[in-house]
């Protein structure tokens, strides 16, 4: 971990309250996860405990404790995606990477995460790539849309 990194983004809420949750993301997208170490740092710069700082960073889906891969792969499983073969295409998607929901890829090119919910029930199933929504996904169009990432 980079410490002048995150001192930087330490430095761009300089004197500002209530920063904790921001700095957490601009850390996260940075690094792609939040180290133990950043957050020490956080804790050190920000003189807040660091119980409060993995607290938050515990509780928000968008950050991550442990290293994730460089392309985010979420597939919705909510009602509305369910019964239009959300799960069928959740199988596809962990055949195609060779992991299972909640894994990172051996080659940290991907992380495959299961979601509740994209509030974009009209397009089920949906699957989303690093923020890109592919919608009214057919099990065939699966290793297509993740070839794009490679």
């Amino acid at each position: 971990m980079d410490q002048k990194k995150i001192d930087q983004i330490v430095e761009k809420y300089a004197g500002e309250e209530g920063v904790l949750i921001q700095l957490l993301l601009d850390v996260q997208k940075e690094l792609n996860w939040v180290p133990k170490e950043a957050i020490q740092r956080i804790s050190e710069r920000l003189q807040v405990p660091l119980s409060q700082i993995y607290r938050v960073t515990s509780f928000y889906k968008s950050m991550s404790l442990t290293p994730i891969g460089r392309h985010l792969v979420q597939v919705c499983l909510g009602t509305a995606c369910h019964v239009r073969g959300g799960p069928k295409i959740l199988d596809k998607v962990e055949v195609a990477l060779k992991i299972k929901a909640g894994e990172t890829s051996k080659d940290m090119l991907f992380t495959l995460r299961r979601v509740n919910c994209l509030g974009c029930c009209a397009l089920g199933p949906v699957v989303v790539v690093d923020g890109d929504y592919h919608g009214k996904v057919a099990s065939a169009k699966v290793k297509e849309i993740l070839e794009g990432y490679e």
